[in-house]
């Protein structure tokens, strides 16, 4: 089966395939399916046309895919214009929701330290 170009997995339940999609997750599927009214466990091609058509027809009319991460791109491109406190944590590349900094989120502030290894020291060859 195949929707906006992208193949939901044949082996995959439809409520686990159709997350695919990005966009759609989990409970997104869910609810498309109740909507629908297909049987969340079948297997997309275990369809007739009439239930798949309905279900191209509902995630044609969702904003997913491309659309959605330009959306979202914009949208923090938007907060960065107007040099909102999230926006400037992400010109920095910091965490945005809270996150405390001080322990965590090492890598993106640059701070990574590598475990120890043994304690030993290889011997020199000489």
């Amino acid at each position: 089966m195949r929707i906006l170009g992208i193949t939901v997995p044949n082996e995959k339940r439809l409520e686990i395939g159709l997350t695919c999609f990005y966009g759609i997750g989990v409970s997104t599927a869910r609810k498309i399916l109740d909507q629908v009214g297909v049987d969340r466990g079948k297997k997309p091609e275990q369809l007739t046309d009439a239930e798949e058509n309905k279900i191209r027809a509902v995630i044609e009319g969702m904003t997913i895919e491309g659309n959605l991460k330009r959306e979202v791109s914009g949208n923090i491109k938007r907060l960065k214009d107007i040099k909102t406190y999230r926006g400037i944590r992400h010109v920095k590349r910091l965490p945005v929701r809270g996150q405390r900094t001080k322990t965590n989120s090492r890598t993106i502030r640059g701070n990574v330290r590598k475990t120890m290894a043994s304690g030993r020291r290889k011997e020199s060859k000489t």
